[in-house]
């Protein structure tokens, strides 16, 4: 076992080295950054000349952009990286570290609480809808989770805002607390609630755009192992319908439902984007969309390396679940 996973945490970091590499040369290589987003209206007026901007650049480490000078400026980025060291990002003015570990709570919250309903919902329905195939309820079911795997996530949010915040007016519709309101210092419920309350129908977006996925993901793979010689010796046996299909069914369900796993890390730290930026919560993935409009470069760099380390651990994570769900899997 220990083989194993040196194994995998060796593999692991030349991953992570690699992706390194394509992140700081896509980075460095797009059109525009930070500098050239804001000089270039004093550049356009006169204040500046090209020339300052040029040294500016010089001062950043964004001047060169031959092989050469981005592979200079890569080792010493990556020497910096490996230390925890991630940046100091223009746009924000602190260093990436700092900004990543304020904003990522929120988006961590939302995420996290919308793949438990999504897991709590999704699953028992791709169960029901295996076991009752071509019933009414299958087919209510796929209809309704194509329907929201196909919606696109600010479409779907415009839909709710527009019923819920605009028309009926009983959720809020955008931000994270209410601007209008004046807590005191010490109402740590109140403000509690009036986040609850915005996070209503971001989370609930969430959900149906991710219960449809994992209902069919279940339902897929609970038909190919409902139809296996061993579900029908067990029923032949007289084992009851709920110890067939929960005991031997679902056990065996879990290996490929393990393998969704890997990507949960970076799904709950990395935040969504569109969604953030529709509802205005300032979470990290909506400072990420940001920096990325301005050419952040640090930060871009720095919160990109962030998802790449997440998703290298949740695959390292799902590949020890085996073991946990399967035992004939042997780590060596």
């Amino acid at each position: 076992m220990w083989k194993y996973l040196i194994n995998r945490i060796a593999l692991a970091l030349l991953i992570l080295v690699g992706v390194s590499v394509l992140i700081y040369l896509l980075t460095m290589l797009m059109p525009a950054d930070y500098i050239d987003n804001q000089t270039s209206a004093a550049v356009q007026s006169g204040a500046m000349t090209m020339d300052d901007v040029q040294r500016l650049k010089e001062l950043y480490g964004l001047a060169d952009k031959s092989f050469g000078g981005i592979l200079k400026s890569y080792f010493a980025w990556f020497k910096s990286t490996i230390t925890g060291d991630l940046g100091f990002s223009f746009l924000y003015g602190r260093p990436v570290t700092k900004v990543l570990s304020e904003y990522i709570w929120i988006s961590f919250i939302v995420a996290f609480i919308a793949y438990v309903l999504q897991i709590v919902i999704g699953i028992p329905m791709g169960i029901k809808a295996s076991v009752n195939q071509y019933s009414s309820y299958d087919y209510t079911v796929s209809t309704f989770a194509m329907m929201g795997t196909a919606l696109p996530s600010f479409f779907l949010s415009a839909l709710l805002m527009n019923f819920f915040a605009i028309r009926l007016g009983i959720l809020p519709l955008q931000g994270l607390v209410t601007a209008t309101k004046v807590f005191a210092k010490d109402a740590h419920f109140e403000i509690f609630w009036d986040k609850a309350w915005h996070l209503i129908m971001p989370i609930t977006v969430m959900v149906l755009l991710g219960v449809g996925g994992t209902m069919r993901f279940t339902r897929t793979n609970m038909l190919e192992v409902l139809n296996s010689d061993y579900i029908r010796t067990a029923r032949a046996k007289g084992l009851s319908e709920h110890t067939v299909i929960y005991k031997h069914a679902f056990r065996n369900t879990m290996i490929p439902l393990v393998t969704s796993l890997s990507g949960m890390l970076p799904g709950l730290f990395g935040g969504a984007m569109i969604m953030e930026t529709v509802f205005a919560i300032p979470g990290i993935g909506y400072m990420a969309l940001r920096a990325t409009q301005q050419g952040d470069i640090p930060f871009i760099m720095g919160y990109n390396m962030f998802l790449s380390i997440l998703t290298v651990v949740g695959m390292l994570i799902s590949d020890i679940m085996y073991m946990v769900v399967d035992p004939r899997v042997k780590l060596s």
